[in-house]
């Protein structure tokens, strides 16, 4: 017999949103919050930090879905997603959104006031993330700023502030994933053509695109640098830039010549490593260092 009971559901929608990739964000959300510590936050803080990136990033894929559902229902390449498919209902999508968002601000609340006033700021980057691509290229950039609220949250989070250092760490999150998000968006190229949709590789075509995409992937590196500097930071955290950025460039040789057969690879895989490296290099720098610079 088909289980068709919210368990079944539930599996349905964690795979439409990619929830194991969760890992893109969460990993700068700790190297955050690490830096801001100088320490290790309270284990509260973390738990916290966490579960407001769970209802974060879940919110934003999943109202990405319900908006997008339509066009995904005639690209070819999308046409199997959850609600397209018939799989879920767009009433069960939309009240996981609600769910998500209230974990999301509860989560802002416990951390401290600050969070929870700059919560409704997030939330309209999220949103205005699914509608950008009817009427501009520039929805790599807003994902990118939705991801770099990572970072600059969690910093937030502990501290209650927000100043120059987080804001480098954001910076190269924003660059980071703009730039990965430009490779990915490769794949619709023809289809988003023909439904009029906007990005920047319809804008740009392939090479521009791969150009755009390795310049962004530069100043990434240059804001970790900048973010060094300005914290202080010592070796460990400048390994840590230097493996990132041997394996973002491996990225970008995969794809060189507008190849998306490597792309699985080089965006999930190479991206993934990515941000752990970053937060593996943070806790070094802080248990190296002791938090005293």
């Amino acid at each position: 017999m088909q289980d068709n009971g919210l368990l079944a559901k539930l599996k349905i929608f964690l795979e439409m949103i990619k929830f194991s990739h969760t890992i893109f964000a969460l990993p700068f959300a700790l190297t955050g919050a690490l830096l801001a510590a100088r320490g290790i936050p309270s284990a509260g803080q973390i738990f916290w930090i966490v579960m407001a990136m769970v209802g974060a990033r879940t919110a934003a894929m999943a109202m990405n879905r319900l908006i997008d559902a339509d066009i995904d229902a005639r690209n070819p390449r999308t046409a199997s997603r959850a609600i397209p498919a018939g799989l879920l209902s767009r009433g069960i999508v939309a009240l996981y959104i609600v769910i998500s968002l209230a974990l999301l601000l509860y989560a802002a609340w416990r951390l401290n006031p600050l969070c929870l006033k700059l919560s409704p700021i997030a939330i309209f980057f999220l949103l205005l993330y699914s509608y950008c691509k009817r009427f501009t290229s520039l929805a790599h950039i807003v994902l990118g700023i939705c991801l770099a609220a990572a970072p600059m949250g969690a910093w937030v989070a502990i501290r209650g502030e927000l100043n120059l250092a987080p804001a480098l760490v954001g910076g190269a999150v924003l660059f980071w994933v703009a730039g990965f998000d430009i490779l990915y968006a490769l794949q619709d190229l023809e289809f988003d053509k023909q439904a009029g949709l906007h990005s920047i590789p319809v804008k740009l075509g392939v090479r521009g695109s791969l150009l755009l995409a390795r310049l962004f992937s530069l100043i990434m590196i240059l804001l970790l640098i900048g973010a060094a500097v300005t914290l202080q930071l010592g070796a460990p955290f400048y390994c840590g830039i230097a493996a990132s950025a041997a394996l973002i460039a491996y990225e970008h040789w995969l794809v060189r010549d507008g190849d998306l057969g490597k792309l699985d690879l080089a965006f999930f895989t190479m991206n993934g490593y990515v941000s752990v490296i970053i937060l593996a290099a943070t806790a070094a720098e802080i248990f190296i260092s002791g938090g005293s610079r």
